[in-house]
């Protein structure tokens, strides 16, 4: 038995205490980190969904140069006629963790052609939110507009 604990004695390793404290340290830089980490994929997220807007913008003036004033009505047709990215594809797509939609009205005898872009995080609070801001643009509009508050923006929210 003096043997064996005299083996056990002399074996180099650690013990529990120094175990529990590299897990606790682990655990801090884990805790610090992951927030950190959410935020700036959402920075991102929302990063990319103003610049989509921007891109949509240029695209749609294009087609409407293209095609007599009028404005693509969907996100398909833009992707068709002046190369808007596939993953666009669809009445709602969602790119980023942000979802786009698309409205736009024919012109009329007393209206110019008008079409609106909204761009919302999928998921807006949480742990889980791909985003925090929401943005709008029109074709009345100069800047994109944007808002923190849960609701999709509008074109009296301020400029970005």
């Amino acid at each position: 038995m003096k043997n064996l604990r005299r083996k056990y004695k002399n074996q180099a390793g650690f013990n529990l205490i120094e175990l529990m404290i590299v897990i606790a340290i682990i655990a801090l830089l884990i805790g610090v980190g992951v927030p950190a980490w959410q935020s700036m994929v959402r920075s991102g997220n929302e990063a990319t969904a103003a610049q989509s807007i921007q891109t949509m913008k240029t695209l749609q003036t294009q087609y409407a140069s293209k095609h007599q004033g009028k404005f693509a009505p969907n996100f398909d047709e833009l992707i068709k006629s002046v190369q808007l990215d596939e993953k666009f594809a669809g009445q709602s797509p969602v790119v980023n963790g942000y979802t786009f939609t698309m409205k736009v009205e024919e012109p009329s005898a007393t209206k110019p052609p008008f079409y609106s872009i909204n761009a919302d995080p999928q998921v807006s609070e949480g742990i889980q939110a791909t985003g925090n801001r929401h943005f709008y643009f029109d074709s009345t509009l100069a800047t994109t507009k944007s808002t923190e508050e849960n609701r999709p923006a509008k074109a009296d929210d301020p400029s970005m």
